[in-house]
């Protein structure tokens, strides 16, 4: 009985780890190698393969912390669950796990940490700047940032697209990288753009647990449309990045995704009315299209790199 109630445990820490987007992280720091491979550097494999596990780790924390976070906070117990916002409802169908699950987040951290720190005596103590920024976005972006409208914004894009890629690569590389730092926009700008395009379905909720991010300051279809623009400005990243070198070619790869771009920011654009009133059925498909470009717009990034490198 013990046993399978363990099980039972590790089954809810799975889920509130959000395995099926956690393939966001090593895409994101696989620019960091991509761009390191470009720039003429051969990192070893075993420095790879801990860097992305660095950033796989780093990406499930966050996702348990918020988990965590949202069922003591009971904002799972008046979220509309949908499948790209309002968690993943394991905690509220087993509430005895949440020590569990707190201490999974930690214990993610905790590798984090000790892969930076030998990240730290190889590559340097720059890397530190890196990392404390990192951890603290990490601890901090559901409890504090989530009722800071701009550092909300910000945040994850920042996390998963300056630091993760520009510091993965110092890592990699023992230096900085202008082809990793112009690269790192590309995610900078799609996951801010991902994660306030999660938070319309939930304005509401949010409202009533003290949060305080753009989507309930500006409205859902203002803040629908500024996601639209920061989707628009990550495809403006390759070309302007291009036309002054900083990036080869073959990054323009990025754009087969353009079609879908250009289809989600023309729906975003034009989102109904009714998504003022709470309406979520307009939102899902784009969601959706929201989470498949990013995630299709990376894998492309890297392609193009690796072909150029």
């Amino acid at each position: 009985m013990a046993s399978a109630s363990s099980a039972g445990v590790l089954r809810v820490c799975w889920r509130c780890a959000r395995p099926n987007f956690l393939v966001l992280a090593p895409l994101c720091a696989g620019l960091a190698v991509t761009s390191a491979w470009l720039d003429g550097r051969t990192p070893e494999g075993g420095a790879i393969l801990l860097v992305l596990l660095a950033a796989l780790l780093a990406h499930a924390a966050v996702n348990l912390f918020n988990e965590h976070h949202d069922f003591e906070s009971g904002l799972d117990a008046t979220t509309r669950r949908t499948p790209f916002s309002g968690g993943s409802g394991a905690l509220p169908a087993h509430p005895e796990a949440s020590r569990a699950v707190q201490r999974a987040a930690l214990a993610c951290l905790a590798g984090v940490v000790v892969i930076g720190g030998w990240c730290l005596w190889r590559a340097g103590p720059v890397l530190l700047a890196y990392g404390l920024l990192g951890l603290a976005l990490v601890v901090a972006y559901t409890g504090w940032l989530t009722r800071r409208p701009l550092l909300c914004l910000v945040a994850p894009g920042l996390g998963f697209g300056t630091l993760m890629v520009v510091g993965a690569n110092h890592a990699l590389t023992g230096g900085f990288s202008a082809t990793a730092l112009a690269v790192s926009a590309v995610p900078t700008l799609l996951v801010s753009a991902l994660l306030l395009a999660n938070q319309l379905p939930d304005i509401e909720p949010d409202r009533r647990v003290g949060r305080h991010h753009l989507a309930i300051v500006l409205g859902a279809r203002r803040a629908s449309r500024l996601v639209a623009v920061l989707v628009l400005g990550a495809f403006l990243v390759v070309p302007l990045a291009w036309a002054v070198g900083w990036l080869p070619a073959e990054a323009w790869w990025m754009w087969l995704a353009a079609p879908a771009a250009l289809r989600l920011i023309v729906g975003l654009w034009r989102l109904p009315t009714e998504v003022e009133e709470g309406g979520v059925a307009p939102l899902l498909p784009l969601l959706g299209l929201n989470v498949a470009l990013l995630l299709a717009s990376l894998a492309l990034l890297n392609l193009g790199l690796w072909l150029a490198a």
